[in-house]
């Protein structure tokens, strides 16, 4: 059974950093790409990004490029998301989300940023910046 276990978010001044983490079980973890999403109250679920866990290629949003950095440990079936220079729009709910596909350039800009592209979701961590 594919598991996904998000964890990592707090209460953090803007301007502040934050690691996510999300723990992968019960698939072979190279077979499959893993996606961060966010959630603010009343709004739809947005990608941020991906990583290929086979050759470590990553696809960010331009909202996020430049400030968080996604990352994957094969040793610990393991995939991160640092974030920095937090702002209080950056508060949301964060999951994590898998697909048994590898992600292109191409396909994250047309699909693999959209939720209904990953079949396998994690629950929700918080993240709130106060400013």
């Amino acid at each position: 059974e594919v598991q996904l276990q998000a964890s990592g978010g707090g209460l953090v001044q803007a301007g502040g950093s934050l690691r996510l983490s999300c723990a992968a079980s019960g698939f072979t973890f190279d077979d499959y790409a893993i996606a961060w999403y966010r959630q603010a109250p009343g709004e739809e679920r947005v990608g941020l990004s991906c990583i290929n866990n086979s050759d470590r290629n990553t696809f960010y949003a331009d909202s996020v490029k430049g400030r968080f950095t996604i990352s994957s440990d094969k040793d610990r079936n393991t995939v991160y998301l640092q974030m920095n220079s937090l702002k209080p729009d950056d508060t949301a709910i964060y999951y994590c989300a898998a697909v048994r596909h590898w992600i292109t350039t191409n396909s994250w800009y047309h699909k693999a940023s959209y939720p209904s592209y990953y079949p396998y979701w994690g629950q929700g961590t918080l993240v709130t910046v106060s400013s």
